[in-house]
């Protein structure tokens, strides 16, 4: 499937599973991906703390599991989530994570894929038991809403999000504008590319994976072409395809 960004070379900020998947898709629209990872996850700095959490999961001491990222996926990996425990995800992509590595998901919100939607339409109603590993950076929106609701929440550090060094050849590429578009993916991603590399090529798209991620990029000086209408990897191609459609 061609569209209006084939033959474009598009910046994917972040590499494993969701890299590849970013990937596929722009490949279907005739676009040629350059995977720059330009963040990477460290291990949290409160071992005993997850740990715990995830010892407690397993003996099923919680109502619900919320999980906000893929990323977080990963660190389920050989703990054993009892039936009685459903599981939440924040979007598409954590849902589809979750899946393939075999657990099931019970709510992913409608509306948006955010931590806000997940709090409006959360349906577990009050005194649930909840299990919340995240970035130790991560906003407190879920956990602080979710505690609003009169839920008792552990939330958890469960990994480090920190800056990755991009190869200078792709800074080149940015700034000479070899690359049409960059996608922005959070304000750790955006911080990135405004320190890694600016000054970017005018007319490069930056597109940004939802308002708040857009509000982030330009407190760090980036020009935001496009905003994806739900954080989801189609919508955020959609963002730059409609970009290349109405330019001149």
């Amino acid at each position: 499937m061609t569209s209006a960004i084939a033959g474009w070379r598009v910046l994917v900020p972040r590499g494993g599973p969701w890299g590849r998947a970013v990937a596929n898709r722009l490949v279907e629209r005739g676009a040629i991906p350059v995977i720059a990872p330009l963040i990477e996850f460290a291990p949290t700095e409160d071992a005993a703390e997850l740990a715990a959490g995830l010892e407690r999961l397993a003996a099923g001491d919680f109502d619900w599991l919320v999980v906000t990222s893929a990323t977080t996926v990963g660190l389920l990996e050989g703990v054993e989530v009892p039936a009685t425990t459903r599981i939440a995800a924040v979007g598409s992509a954590t849902a589809d994570a979750l899946a393939e590595a075999g657990l099931r998901v019970d709510f992913v919100p409608s509306a948006d894929f955010s931590a806000d939607a997940l709090v409006s339409e959360w349906p577990g109603g009050a005194g649930s038991r909840i299990f919340l590993p995240q970035s130790a950076i991560a906003e407190p929106t879920a956990a602080e809403g979710l505690r609003a609701a009169g839920n008792r929440v552990d939330a958890v550090a469960a990994y480090r999000t920190i800056g990755a060094r991009v190869a200078p050849e792709t800074v080149a590429e940015v700034r000479s504008g070899g690359i049409r578009a960059i996608l922005v993916t959070s304000g750790s991603v955006a911080r990135e590319v405004a320190a890694q590399l600016a000054p970017i090529s005018p007319g490069t798209v930056i597109a940004c994976i939802g308002p708040r991620t857009a509000a982030e990029a330009r407190a760090v000086g980036l020009d935001v072409d496009a905003i994806a209408e739900r954080q989801s990897i189609e919508a955020l191609i959609l963002s730059i395809i409609h970009s290349a459609e109405v330019r001149p």
